[in-house]
């Protein structure tokens, strides 16, 4: 099936405690007849599934179901990414250690030679409300899992706290004539307690990694004020139309994108690009819907609402990215789908072991208990998504937008960045600075020059045809326009065939330049772009060259600078010609041209870079570089160009910043240190644990402890990420 086409359905799956949970329902989703992709990811609760057109979304919910989990439909009008559905309530954890504490008593004492102990019946008045009533939640999910002949955190405690309280009640009804039995009640309960303690503060870390997307749903108002037939009325959001004009006080939120059409004033767009400083808006400017307005009242004209809005895409980018599974997060369930069979084994063997050879089927059932219990896969589930959703969350932050957690993986592996030029190193407002022509006459080589321009929308066309403007030349009608991708464009003017473009499209042309060769020299000196105006009626002859200056960005040389001090490579692509191109690339500290590239061809060099150094990336703003964006490892694409660049590319940059490139390759580095070490951590306390457990030398109160701290710490350690700021 081709997923351009399915239909892309998010479900929020109620239930879910550990990875063996995810493989359940993926394994479920993946067996509705229509489904070509579902993940599941364990931080977000949130099932992202691809499904055929005509297909109905409510078997989804039905598999869902039958597997043991609650979930539906999200409406159009609900939050895709509610906030995680753990259980944060506290009040369970609270009573459930208040019943738990006076049965750790003589645990705690023991050391400071105190005896001291409950009768054998207080304990077991204080345990069993523990074990069956807080403890349900795992006797419920466990049974789930055994139906659907699966395995999963739920079943291993529930499983090893029924032992212990099993073996006590044995005990308790054994020797019931004795005062100061040696019970077990300590070991059930305080597992249950501490579990049920891991998965609060694990819910509780969860919610915060969350708080990008939350963020950007909050700068959504509710309503707006909107001017029709000259009466201002205040309208809920999705009453609003394109077109509509809506009325901004001062230090309110702009419900939409448009363009200001009265006043003026400064607007914070910094939770939208992350640029910090108010930006100035007047008549004719565009504004981002979500953006707050400064000290002035203005109007702005609706041109985007609803999900068209910039706004709305980018949550739409960072929920469908924070719902996406890293590759390395694959190999993890993988390992997860066999953990609980393999850990059922091991803590039946530690049974058998320690019963058969020393006779002590006392410990020999407490310490497949803490088997059991320490094997919880919670932390292996959570490593790479907590991560990635809390990088994803903090470069959203700071403007840059990462499409999915592959995009995020590819980035931290980047060893070289190919720029294009216009728009992205250069501000994008081309100004003709220089026109030679050969007859010299000036004015008439303009006139001719945006004659042809005329019909172009290219911005060296829009340089001439603003210089024209300027000096009030006489622009002629031209006609049979015809562009030549990546050479120039040619049309006929007066009856004359007249063409204007680069040097190698008039040497294509046999176009001898000659006349003009010491001026050409000159201004690409200057590091201007050179085009040329020819006559191609009778035999080809050049009128006059134009040099063309486009500003490099402010930005630009410390967005060089940096990508250099992470080790990377850069390379600049250009149409210009070489000695154009090196001229700028000396000025930025670039060392690699490519220079005279046809649009069509910077896809093939991404495969030139590739093989020259490994994984590529690709930065561009146009329509023309699509292609390479699609191309190289990753694209990143300027916010502020075409929508065509920022759909083909894997990061999407909010500001027309390149110091943004680097920055995005940092947190993708940060985010897969982060990984890194939670995984290894979430490993450690798995085959560190399970042996000592094995041995007896951890208690099932210990190894519940450590269990719940495994969960916790990971998602604390993936949090930390949420202090990275570009630049550290």
């Amino acid at each position: 099936m081709n997923l351009q086409t399915s239909i892309q359905i998010r479900l929020p799956i109620e239930g879910m405690t550990c990875s063996s949970c995810v493989a359940r329902v993926e394994k479920a989703l993946a067996k509705v007849p229509g489904v070509s992709r579902a993940e599941v990811n364990l931080a977000t609760e949130m099932a992202d599934v691809a499904l055929a057109p005509g297909a109905d979304p409510e078997t989804l919910v039905t598999a869902v179901r039958k597997a043991g989990y609650k979930t539906h439909l999200v409406a159009p009008e609900e939050k895709a990414l509610a906030e995680p559905a753990a259980d944060r309530s506290w009040w369970p954890v609270a009573i459930s250690a208040l019943l738990t504490a006076p049965l750790m008593v003589p645990m705690v004492a023991e050391p400071f030679g105190l005896h001291w102990g409950l009768p054998g019946w207080i304990q077991l008045l204080l345990a069993t409300p523990v074990q069956f009533v807080f403890g349900a939640r795992f006797y419920r999910a466990g049974w789930k899992a055994l139906l659907a002949r699966s395995g999963n955190m739920d079943l291993l405690v529930a499983l090893g706290t029924s032992a212990a309280y099993g073996l006590s009640i044995y005990v308790l009804v054994e020797h019931w004539e004795h005062d100061m039995l040696h019970l077990y009640f300590e070991a059930s309960a305080a597992v249950i307690t501490l579990v049920l303690l891991g998965k609060w503060l694990e819910g509780r870390a969860k919610h915060q990694t969350t708080e990008a997307i939350r963020a950007l749903q909050a700068l959504r108002p509710d309503q707006a004020r909107v001017r029709r037939d000259g009466v201002e009325v205040e309208l809920p959001l999705d009453a609003l139309m394109v077109g509509d004009l809506v009325v901004v006080r001062p230090a309110e939120r702009i419900a939409v994108d448009g363009e200001v059409l009265e006043g003026d004033t400064h607007v914070d767009e910094s939770l939208i690009t992350g640029e910090s400083l108010p930006v100035a808006k007047g008549p004719g400017q565009r504004v981002t819907g979500g953006s707050v307005n400064g000290e002035g009242l203005i109007v702005v004209i609706a041109t985007a609402v609803g999900t068209q809005s910039v706004l709305a895409q980018i949550i739409e980018l960072v929920e469908s990215a924070q719902a996406k599974k890293a590759p390395i997060q694959r190999l993890v369930d993988k390992v997860s789908a066999v953990f609980v069979p393999v850990v059922l084994v091991l803590a039946l063997l530690t049974l058998l072991s320690w019963g058969l050879f020393t006779g002590q089927w006392e410990r020999a059932v407490l310490n497949a208990v803490a088997v059991l219990v320490l094997a919880g896969p919670c932390a292996l589930g959570l490593a790479s998504p907590a991560a990635v959703m809390a990088g994803t969350g903090v470069a959203a932050k700071h403007g840059v937008l990462i499409k999915d957690a592959e995009a995020l993986e590819i980035a931290h592996r980047v060893r070289v960045v190919a720029f294009d030029t216009t728009g992205t190193l250069t501000v994008g407002r081309p100004t003709l600075v220089a026109l030679e022509a050969v007859d010299g006459d000036r004015a008439a080589a303009l006139a001719l020059a945006a004659a042809v321009q005329s019909g172009s929308e290219h911005l060296l066309a829009k340089a001439v045809l603003a210089a024209a403007a300027r000096e009030a030349v006489a622009v002629q009608a031209a006609e049979g326009l015809k562009v030549s991708a990546g050479r120039g464009i040619e049309a006929r003017v007066g009856g004359r065939r007249l063409a204007i473009g680069s040097s190698r499209w008039m040497r294509e042309l046999g176009v001898d330049t000659a006349a003009l060769e010491s001026q050409r020299e000159h201004t690409e000196r200057q590091g201007q772009t050179v085009s040329w105006l020819a006559d191609l009626s009778d035999a080809p002859r050049v009128i006059a060259l134009l040099g063309i200056d486009d500003e490099l960005k402010p930005e630009a040389t410390e967005a060089i600078a940096e990508l250099a001090r992470q080790g990377i490579e850069t390379v600049m692509l250009t149409g210009d010609s070489l000695a154009v191109a090196e001229s700028i690339a000396a000025r930025l500290g670039i060392r690699q041209v490519r220079a005279e590239i046809l649009p069509g061809d910077k896809a093939g060099v991404m495969g030139e870079l590739r093989a020259a150094h490994g994984v590529v990336a690709m930065v561009g703003d146009g329509i023309i570089d699509a292609p390479a964006l699609a191309a190289a490892d990753i694209g990143f694409a300027m916010g502020s160009g075409t929508d065509a660049a920022m759909h083909a590319a894997g990061v999407t940059l909010m500001r027309g910043d390149p110091r943004l490139v680097a920055a995005a390759i940092a947190i993708s580095r940060r985010t897969y240190a982060k990984i890194r070490q939670t995984l290894f951590w979430a490993f450690f306390y798995t085959v560190v644990g399970i042996p000592l457990a094995a041995l007896g030398l951890l208690s099932p109160v210990v190894a519940g402890a450590a269990m719940a701290f495994s969960s916790v710490s990971v998602v604390t350690n993936a949090l930390l990420l949420k202090r990275w700021k570009p630049g550290n």
